[in-house]
C-alpha cells in the first residue's frame, strides 16, 4: 500500500519475467507523477536524493531500474557492459520503461500527468522514450546522450523536450548538442535547449571532481519551472 507523505520505499517489480527494483515516493494522493532515470551508475542514494528533492516540492515520484534487482556496477568495465547491453536493445529498453510506468500506476501514481527525466545514460533512454512516441507532458535530460540511434527519428515525439547540457562536456559534445538541436527542429518536436558555460559531463553530481554548482542550481531551476508548467497540481 503507498504510503503519503511519509518517507519512500523500494518497489520491486517484474518486466518479462526478470525483477528490477525501483524507489517510489509520493507526498499526497494523486500528486503529479515524475519519472527519474538513473545514470549508468544503476539506481543509487544519488536518484534517491533527487527523488526526495522532488517529493518535498509536491511531485510523485519513480525512480526506476534499468539493470536489475541488486544491480548496481562500480566498475567501469561493468557500467559499460550494463549500458551498452541496452544501447544494443533498443526494444528491451523501451519495455523496461514501459514496465516500470506500469509498476508505478500500480502504486497509484497519475501516468497521464506525468514528466520524464534522467542523468547521462538516463538522459539517452529519457529521450529514447520520446521517440517511442510515450504520451507524457514533457521529457527532460540533465548531461544526457543526445544522439539517435541509426533509423530512429523524433516523428512520433509527443511532449515538449527540455535538453539542459554543460559546454565544456568532452563526453557528450557540442556537435552532437546542436545535431539533436537540428533533428527536433526539422521534426516540428517543441524544445528548449539550455547550454552552461564551463559545466562539464556529470555537473549535476554532488560531491564528484565535476559538479558545478551555479550550473546545478541553475538546471534546477529551470527544471523546476517545467515541471511546473506541464504538470497540472
Amino acid at each position: 500500500t503507498p504510503v503519503f507523505g511519509a518517507t519512500g520505499y523500494s518497489v520491486t517489480y517484474q518486466v518479462n519475467g526478470q525483477s528490477y527494483e525501483g524507489y517510489f515516493i509520493s507526498p499526497s494522493d494523486r500528486a503529479p507523477f515524475v519519472i527519474l532515470i538513473h545514470d549508468r551508475d544503476g539506481l543509487t542514494g544519488y536518484e534517491i536524493k533527487r527523488a526526495n528533492m522532488l517529493a518535498e516540492m509536491g511531485y510523485a515520484v519513480f525512480a526506476l531500474d534499468l539493470f536489475g534487482a541488486g544491480i548496481r556496477p562500480t566498475e567501469i568495465k561493468d557500467k559499460r557492459q550494463h549500458t551498452g547491453e541496452l544501447y544494443k536493445d533498443r526494444a528491451k529498453m523501451r519495455a523496461l520503461m514501459k514496465g516500470a510506468m506500469n509498476a508505478a500506476k500500480n502504486k497509484g501514481a497519475d501516468i497521464d500527468n506525468a514528466v520524464a527525466f534522467g542523468y547521462c545514460f538516463g538522459g539517452a533512454a529519457v529521450l529514447e522514450l520520446a521517440r517511442s512516441g510515450a504520451d507524457l507532458k514533457g521529457f527532460a535530460t540533465f548531461h544526457g546522450g543526445l544522439k539517435t540511434p541509426q533509423g530512429q527519428d523524433y516523428s512520433n515525439a509527443r511532449g515538449k523536450i527540455l535538453i539542459m547540457h554543460g559546454s565544456a562536456d568532452q563526453v557528450i559534445t557540442m556537435d552532437q548538442f546542436a545535431g539533436l538541436a537540428q533533428e527536433l527542429e526539422s521534426a516540428g518536436v517543441d524544445h528548449e535547449m539550455v547550454t552552461y558555460g564551463g559545466a562539464r559531463h556529470a555537473f549535476t553530481v554532488f560531491g564528484s571532481s565535476r559538479y558545478q554548482e551555479a550550473a546545478d542550481k541553475e538546471s534546477w531551476k529551470r527544471f523546476s519551472e517545467f515541471l511546473k508548467d506541464k504538470l497540472k497540481n
